[in-house]
């Protein structure tokens, strides 16, 4: 019997092992595109010795949590590289204005800069498209349709207009609705609402009858405290929690529509990308990568830490579905006409609304199934 055990062991594993689709009905499904560039790479690629030393440049002051998504991709680099690859981080500020990063970038100024793209709709509206787009895509959005469906080549065909080199820089997840010091749960509170917000969400809400206006970060704090504004939005809860608006304000107004996630990206003055080697190169590549997946773990794990601080102190209000329905149709209403005015928006937002075409699918017959807490779900509360 153990001969005969042992027989039929052996005849499994040579099956397997021998014609792997012996139980399938069609060829394997999909395949990794990369695989045949790395084996044409693997010609010729060399480790080089050569060294090289970078600036980046960005927006942010050290006491932003983007600053440590992009200290935490310059690291990546340089331990991967065994340091012949060296970025030095320059916050806002430091050596060039925060807004000034993008040009200097651009200019040689600085070898590399980090970001949240819409910042530079002044240059291109569809700058916006690759940051947070009203309603638009989640951070499982965001990261299949850059690298799997053609989100990646328009970002670098627009940053390439500029003479840089982007990648995708770190996502921190679904931003918060509104610290407010007014209830509004309907279209009708927001009318003559002050608020604080910015990118095409400002637009929006002027649209729906709110006095918008796009202060900078560090004014918000006092803005809110001395009533000037009544209602602000500044980023994810563990961005915003060291601002202290839970402080003066009562309520968070949820959920948070105009950034259902925020996408990040690294750019890269041409020039300085053109004289690295082809494995520093890659290492590059694969860093931010790195910084991608790592960045969106480390911010979710925070804001739900965040979120339970802030709620010792202020109340969540939930829009009603009618208003979350009116804010849709508020935002597919603008978005359509950015996209009537300027056809770099229509390529991308429509390449984004193919996506969500193509996905309901499977996020509709996956849908039953949230990981929930047990005692949650066994009360009904199975969907996201």
């Amino acid at each position: 019997m153990k001969k005969f055990r042992l027989l039929v062991g052996l005849a499994l594993i040579s099956t397997l092992t021998i014609a792997p689709n012996a139980f399938s009905a069609r060829e394997k499904f999909g395949a990794d595109k990369r695989h045949d560039e790395v084996k044409k790479e693997l010609r010729t690629i060399k480790p080089s010795t050569e060294e090289f030393k970078w600036k980046m440049v960005m927006p942010w002051s050290k006491g932003l949590l983007f600053y440590d998504m992009a200290q935490h991709f310059a690291d990546s680099v340089a331990l991967a590289s065994g340091g012949r690859l060296e970025i030095k981080l320059f916050s806002a500020g430091e050596l060039v204005g925060a807004m000034e990063s993008f040009d200097a970038v651009s200019k040689g100024q600085a070898d590399i800069g980090h970001d949240w793209p819409g910042y530079w709709k002044g240059k291109n509206e569809a700058f916006v498209a690759f940051a947070s787009v009203p309603m638009g895509l989640d951070t499982e959005g965001y990261n299949i349709w850059l690298y799997e469906r053609g989100g990646l080549e328009m970002m670098q065909e627009l940053y390439g207009r500029y003479n840089l080199f982007a990648l995708p820089g770190g996502n921190t997840g679904q931003e918060l609705g509104l610290f407010s010091n007014k209830k509004a749960s309907t279209i009708a509170d927001f009318k003559g609402m002050r608020v604080r917000t910015a990118g095409w969400y400002m637009d929006i809400l002027t649209n729906l009858g709110a006095s918008v206006t796009p202060l900078p970060g560090g004014e918000v704090y006092l803005a809110l405290e001395r009533g000037v504004i009544d209602a602000a939005e500044f980023s994810s809860p563990a961005m915003n929690y060291p601002m202290g608006f839970d402080d003066i304000t009562k309520y968070v107004i949820q959920p948070g529509v105009h950034q259902p996630s925020c996408q990040s990206a690294f750019f890269i003055n041409k020039d300085s990308y053109a004289k690295l080697p082809a494995d520093l190169k890659w290492i590059i590549d694969i860093a931010a990568k790195e910084t991608q997946l790592w960045s969106t773990a480390w911010q979710e794990n925070l804001n739900a830490e965040a979120v339970k601080l802030f709620k010792e102190k202020v109340e969540f209000v939930t829009m009603d579905d009618e208003t979350i329905n009116e804010f849709a149709t508020a935002s597919h209403d603008y978005l359509e006409s950015l996209k009537a005015k300027y056809p770099d928006v229509k390529k991308v937002l429509d390449s984004q609304d193919e996506f969500k075409a193509f996905f309901a699918d499977w996020r509709k017959e996956r849908g039953g199934i949230v990981p929930w807490p047990h005692e949650q779900f066994i009360k009904g509360q199975h969907r996201q």
